[in-house]
């Protein structure tokens, strides 16, 4: 049989049950609300109609009226058709009869009195066969209510039974293959190929098991089959990481080694014997070189190890491997999540790129500070040119004075960022550090640019807390790092315009800040202007310098254990800001 048909007949079966119940509970409910009718209905009136009769037989004196007669056998003839009982029809002709003669005009008041008790006794008769059989009516419903409640008992019970017995075991038929199947797909998820389902009935769930036997025979042939391709290719893999110049170490994510070729183990100086499978905390024991790497303190920075007695210089990569967790579970059917599989350290020789580096950085500072004697030199002979005492120049004269000035002016502070940026590059940047209140900083960069403020109309404007604690710092270098900002913040501001330079306590820190309200920096910038050489792109405008000034001043913050930022809103202006370390006094 069919899962269909099984599901058609299992849910028949319950509407037929449901059905039988219900036609019984109707049949006994409607007999009892018939039961009911017939004691409301026809012993109700006839006693109605004996207490009319009796109340005119109460009211009128003897002879009665025309009225009273008329009314009685309105009364009386109601009840004449109205006979339901045994006896109770040779009680109305007694009734009758008695009232004929109770209305002779002619008869005596004698007569007439003995018509009157005959009349009132057969109507007691009448009435006492009525509330007889209104008793024994009220006796039979209690027992038809009595048997019907206990036959809807048992019947309801037996529903029940059959329900519950239905409801726990029907599901089996459909629950229970789904059940191994679930198995079934569970062991082939973890590789148990030689896994099978059998099914005695013939439906659908047979042949979904067939459909899964030839899947898992499928696996198996190509699990085989593919066995020997994985190998080479996992020996291919393995030879191509051992030809690398790079140190490779591969870590699983129980921290044990994958992989590590012999170039990691000269520079480590592991030894050559074979490390796959061994723990990294046993290895990194006795080696405080591998303990740093794999703990990823090194990473991103360069450092310098010596290998064959020369000192080489390496970079640190680390790599998270992760791959797509596609196991099956009882929660997540099918989980694509992706799950940590180990990490991978590269080790890349940056030395000969570092000897370069260190060539250049020599070359610079060469030709900078060869070059700052001419400047200056030429510096001095504009200032003797320009002196009235060597002799007059015309206007043109003075324009073409003033243009070779500030082009000296730029040669020179060109030079001098070249020579700082050398000094930083080489590790020889002297720095003086001394106990120093920030508003005496605040005070020096201010009154270098102060002219140069005053000559495009731009105001100064100091915020600073109170008691500020001193800063432990270059006062020179740090100086230097604000007259860069104040310089930046005067040449991107308009004129008539204000710069705000702030000091505050930030716990144990002081930040200093120059605020203008200049054009702003566009966000996809922001991230590259403390690096070297770079300038924001503008459209002529304010362009100049080297590009080194804010590289420099990163450099001078990060030597003295500070902090630099920037925050800036295109037409909202930009915030430039550091922060230095409080001195311990």
């Amino acid at each position: 049989m069919k899962v269909k048909n099984k599901l058609r007949l299992g849910f028949g079966f319950l509407f037929v049950v449901v059905l039988f119940f219900g036609a019984i509970s109707i049949f006994y409910i409607n007999q009892i609300s018939n039961s009911a009718k017939i004691i409301l209905k026809d012993n109700y009136e006839t006693l109605s109609y004996c207490r009319e009769m009796r109340t005119i037989l109460d009211e009128n004196s003897l002879p009665l009226s025309n009225a009273a007669i008329e009314k009685f056998n309105g009364q009386l003839a109601k009840e004449e058709h109205n006979i339901t009982e045994p006896g109770e029809a040779a009680g109305v002709a007694g009734i009758k009869a008695s009232f004929n003669l109770l209305q002779n005009k002619t008869a005596s008041l004698a007569d007439l009195a003995i018509a009157e008790r005959t009349t009132r006794r057969y109507l007691r008769q009448v009435e006492t066969i009525n509330m007889k059989a209104i008793v024994h009516k009220n006796d039979r419903a209690n027992t038809s209510v009595d048997e019907s409640t206990l036959f809807l008992g048992f019947a309801g019970t037996f529903t029940f039974l059959v329900l519950f017995s239905f409801s726990v075991n029907f599901p089996g038929f459909i629950l229970n293959p789904l059940n191994t199947l679930l198995t079934g797909i569970r062991a082939i998820g973890q590789k148990n190929y030689s896994q099978r389902i059998h099914f005695d009935k013939n439906d659908e769930f047979a042949e979904v098991a067939g459909a899964f036997n030839d899947m898992a025979i499928r696996l198996n042939e190509w699990e085989n089959s593919n066995l020997s391709k994985i190998m080479s290719e996992k020996l291919r893999i393995e030879t191509i990481i051992e030809q690398m110049h790079d140190a490779i170490i591969g870590i699983n994510e129980n921290r044990e080694v994958l992989f590590i070729n012999t170039t990691a183990k000269n520079i480590l100086n592991l030894g050559h014997d074979k490390m796959e499978g061994r723990s990294v905390e046993d290895m990194a024991k006795g080696n405080d070189l591998f303990k740093s790497i794999i703990a990823d303190e090194m990473a991103g920075k360069p450092f310098k190890i010596v290998v064959d007695g020369r000192d080489s210089h390496f970079q640190l990569e680390a790599r998270e491997i992760a791959v797509p967790n596609l196991v099956t579970d009882a929660d997540q059917p099918l989980n694509k999540a992706r799950i940590p599989a180990g990490k991978v350290y590269i080790l890349r020789n940056i030395t000969e790129f570092k000897e370069r580096d260190e060539a250049k950085t020599n070359f610079i500072a060469t030709i900078s500070h060869e070059l700052k004697t001419p400047i200056s030199s030429i510096k001095m002979s504009l200032k003797l040119m320009r002196d009235e005492r060597v002799g007059h120049i015309n206007t043109e004269q003075q324009q073409l004075l003033e243009h070779i000035k500030d082009d000296s002016d730029r040669l020179l502070k060109i030079t001098s960022e070249l020579l700082e940026l050398s000094q930083v590059e080489t590790g020889n940047i002297q720095l003086n550090f001394i106990p120093v209140k920030p508003e005496q900083i605040i005070d020096y960069a201010i009154e270098s640019v102060s002219f140069q403020a005053k000559q495009k109309g731009v105001k100064l404007e100091v915020v600073k807390s109170e008691g500020l604690p001193v800063v432990n710092a270059d006062v020179e270098k740090t100086a230097w790092v604000l007259v860069n900002f104040l310089s930046n913040a005067l040449r991107y501001s308009s004129e008539k315009s204000k710069v705000i330079i702030s000091i505050s306590n930030a716990g144990g820190e002081v930040e200093f800040s120059v605020k203008d309200f200049g054009k702003g920096i566009d966000e996809q910038y922001q991230k590259r202007l403390f690096d070297r050489y770079f300038q924001v792109p503008t459209d002529g405008q304010n362009k100049s310098g080297s590009g080194l000034g804010l590289a420099i001043s990163k450099d001078f913050i990060e030597a003295q254990n500070g902090r630099i930022w920037v925050e800036s809103a295109i037409g909202e202006g930009s915030k430039f800001g550091f922060a230095l370390p409080v001195a311990n006094v």
